[in-house]
């Protein structure tokens, strides 16, 4: 599957001219995924097996096995290997030919990598393979048409055939880790149920639109992100969110497409269909992380490439040594051949994309979305993590508490509703608690005008004729003016304060209180055993930020600080030293999680869209955090051993193929091929055995 594809039109593939089929809005996948897929070599984007798919290599295996066999029963070598003599005239020219069609057919897909390796200017393991096969080729036609020697023909098949089987089980072993990012298509239904004219109606999930009312049975899919408008049920988002446990969906609450529905029945109205919804970002975000290239990655990249310089110098430093010493030019061709087929370096060459996209599409089924593979690399490096406060470590949702009118000209009722008034415009915790509070009373909403959002410190508007502002202390400390005093009635240690003024003058207070998230307390205690600090940076008052960092036992705070002194205080320490992950809602915090080495967004379902984020969490949990920076040390771990495999193999095998054992232990082309193909499928396991943590 390629990324571009889910967003193109029904018709052809565009890399492989493959007939695609609709899955969902917008969603097009290949007719037969099963059995076409590509895989991207770790050379400069070049796809080392552009033009063929699983069921190819499959194919080509096995009739270039079956091919094989009597290969092997006419060839000389083989036949004094078992001690018996078969010969008949001509059957030089029956193996010339049998060896001429496994020649062409079986390596074809290596000859043709060769060809865009060298194109791509991308010289690696095709070439390797390419040349090592023609060599043996061209050495045994010379010597079925009468030069003197043994012809390599039954060594060229069983190179062939190992490869092909190798090559087969590597792009099964790719299939295998993107399934997940498939299954993330299937989630859709194909069949949706909208009332339309008062009626409810089936038609496909293409014809769905934003705005419509759809009807969720007990046990359908969600088609769409949207809002509960009517019913209550219990609704499994573990495919999406990795949150084992129903969710329980009631009215005015999210719901994700993709998400199986209990035993209620849901009304929701659709606010995110097709590409616009969480599942197709999801999708996106895998994909995007899954083709960009880490620092791990580029370092096997720089390996490969002089792996495979190294391979053919040494293989014709071997074929010119054994040839001036032995005057044998079979000997010295088998060795040369060897060389280059042992020294191939195919377990490097998947070393990395397989942990890429193994991590990539785990991390992803289970909350964690990787926007930066190499930010999400440097996460086993951290040594500090900044919290936001509100929605982070708290829940965010804020409960107003008490409201002291600060003049005898308004009363409770109409601080919050003039503060409710241009509140209503504002997506802020602080907002919602107030509009949540005017719901409560049962007060009127009153229109407002010239919303203004001033950041860091509040929002402004026009209401009834007057101004009205409804901010936090930085209000004051920007225009340089003196807060009022805060009644004695209002713990300052707890609550979150917001100041209402109309026409520039304080006429209440508003306070709000949050509490801490549940998990809040682990993820700190957690950082702190994994020798990472942790420090609180809010625009809330000092004294709420300092009783929320002693309450979870974190190394400091800072308190009253606008979005962009959140920036400053990341370079600051960035500038000491540290590795700094920025943990944030993404929206306030962008400057700053822009700033980071690793800039980590919380959000809740749906909210997916912070843009200046390396890493989202979608379970908005701060265990998360933890979960992810352990995720990234083993990932980061796994890839350095598949490399320390990939090479320590080489340099073990190229001396063992080139001859250096000679004449206790020679290393025949096809046992190279072998231990080759055996490297590859070892790293491909240790890949495979990567695991989440939950």
């Amino acid at each position: 599957m390629h990324s571009q594809i889910l967003r193109d039109e029904p018709g052809k593939c565009p890399l492989c001219g493959m007939d695609l089929v609709p899955v969902g809005t917008n969603l097009h996948q290949h007719a037969d995924t099963d059995e076409h897929h590509h895989t991207q070599d770790n050379h400069s984007g070049y796809n080392k097996h552009e033009g063929h798919h699983t069921s190819d290599f499959l194919k080509r295996f096995w009739i270039s096995l079956i091919i094989t066999i009597p290969i092997l029963f006419l060839s000389h070598m083989i036949q004094q290997w078992l001690g018996f003599s078969f010969t008949f005239p001509g059957d030089n020219i029956v193996l010339l030919l049998l060896g001429t069609i496994i020649f062409i057919y079986g390596g074809m897909p290596f000859l043709k990598g060769m060809t865009g390796e060298i194109k791509a200017k991308a010289i690696g393991m095709m070439t390797l393979v390419a040349i090592a096969i023609s060599v043996a080729y061209v050495y045994s036609v010379a010597v079925a048409l009468g030069l003197r020697g043994m012809d390599f023909f039954w060594e060229l098949a069983t190179l062939i055939v190992i490869m092909l089987l190798g090559h087969w089980l590597e792009m099964r072993s790719q299939a295998k880790a993107s399934k997940a990012l498939q299954s993330l298509v299937a989630l859709l239904p194909n069949k949706v149920t909208v009332e339309r004219a008062g009626q409810q109606v089936t038609i496909n999930l293409d014809e769905l639109g934003n705005g419509e009312i759809v009807v969720i049975k007990p046990g359908e899919k969600i088609p769409a992100d949207g809002l509960v408008n009517e019913g209550s049920s219990y609704v499994n988002e573990s495919m999406l969110t990795g949150e084992s446990t129903p969710v329980k969906k009631e009215a005015n609450t999210k719901v994700i497409a993709g998400s199986v529905n209990g035993d209620g029945v849901l009304k929701i109205k659709t606010t995110g269909v097709g590409k616009e919804s969480y599942l197709n970002k999801v999708i996106d975000l895998v994909q995007n992380a899954q083709a960009a290239k880490s620092n791990t990655q580029n370092l096997a990249d720089k390996v490969a490439k002089w792996l495979t310089f190294i391979a053919i110098g040494v293989g014709l430093i071997t074929f010119l040594c054994w040839l001036l010493n032995s005057k044998d030019l079979a000997f010295a061709l088998e060795r040369m051949v060897t060389v280059m087929v042992t020294a191939c370096p195919h377990a490097l060459g998947v070393a990395i994309p397989l942990v890429v996209a193994i991590s990539t599409t785990l991390s992803a089924t289970n909350g964690l979305l990787i926007r930066n593979r190499t930010a999400f690399e440097v996460t086993r490096k951290l040594s500090t993590v900044i919290f936001d406060k509100t929605g982070t470590l708290t829940k965010g949702s804020h409960a107003v508490e008490k409201v002291v009118p600060l003049t005898d000209q308004y009363n409770e009722d109409d601080i919050i509703q003039y503060a409710a008034a241009i509140q209503q415009n504002s997506e802020h915790h602080i907002a919602k608690g107030v509009l949540k509070q005017l719901k409560d009373e049962n007060l009127e909403l009153w229109p407002s005008e010239d919303f203004s959002y001033i950041q860091g410190v509040g929002v402004k508007g026009t209401v009834k004729g007057k101004t009205v502002v409804a901010a936090g202390p930085n209000y004051f400390k920007q225009n340089n003016l003196t807060p009022p005093d805060t009644p004695e009635e209002i713990d300052q240690n707890t609550a979150t304060i917001n100041f209402v003024l109309i026409d520039n003058k304080p006429a209440g207070i508003i306070s709000l209180t949050d509490s801490i998230r549940e998990s809040s307390k682990e993820a700190i205690t957690a950082l702190k055993q994994m020798n990472i600090k942790s420090y609180l940076l809010t625009g809330d008052n000092d004294k709420v930020a300092a009783a929320v960092a002693k309450q979870l036992g974190m190394d400091g705070y800072w308190a009253n600080v606008l979005p962009h002194h959140k920036l400053e205080k990341i370079k600051e320490l960035q500038n000491n030293g540290e590795v700094v992950a920025m943990t944030g809602d993404g929206v306030n915090d962008a400057p700053a999680l822009a700033q980071a080495n690793v800039g980590i967004a919380v959000g809740s379902g749906t909210d997916v869209a912070a843009e200046t984020a390396d890493i989202i969490l979608v379970n908005s949990d701060p265990k998360d955090v933890v979960k992810l920076i352990d995720f990234g040390k083993r990932t980061y771990s796994k890839m350095i051993q598949n490399i320390v495999w990939a090479v320590g193999y080489n340099i073990v095998a190229i001396p063992l193929s080139a001859g250096i054992l000679y004449p206790k232990f020679v290393l025949s082309p096809a046992v190279g091929a072998i231990l080759m193909s055996l490297s590859t499928i070892v790293v491909a396991i240790n890949a495979s055995l990567l695991k989440l943590e939950k």
